[in-house]
């Protein structure tokens, strides 16, 4: 299976990255929540929900828009890095995630 991760900042902002099944596959649904937790943590990002747990879809929207829209503009390693977490965690082939809207499609 391929995936191809979209990250979307609004208007016509959109990232695309296109990961091969052998990019994703040494990562497990685990690592990629940790990895999440961890990025949560060090960007300091604000729960959507303060009274419950913090749900995957909401540390990979959270994570998102606290790296920063300039981290994909770049295509930096971290962006991809998150391309192939989003993929790992959520085992999609096709993943929308769109920052402005706040939801994962």
């Amino acid at each position: 299976m391929s995936y191809t991760v979209t990250v979307v900042f609004g208007g016509n902002r959109e990232y695309e990255f296109a990961l091969h099944e052998s990019d994703v596959a040494g990562t497990t649904k685990d690592q990629a929540r940790s990895w999440l937790a961890k990025e949560f943590e060090e960007l300091e990002c604000t729960p959507s929900n303060p009274m419950g747990k913090v749900l995957v879809l909401d540390m990979i929207l959270n994570v998102a828009k606290y790296g920063g829209e300039s981290r994909f503009e770049q295509a930096s390693d971290w962006a991809k890095r998150f391309a192939v977490i989003t993929a790992a965690a959520l085992d999609r082939p096709a993943i929308r995630v769109d920052v402005s809207a706040f939801v994962v499609g």
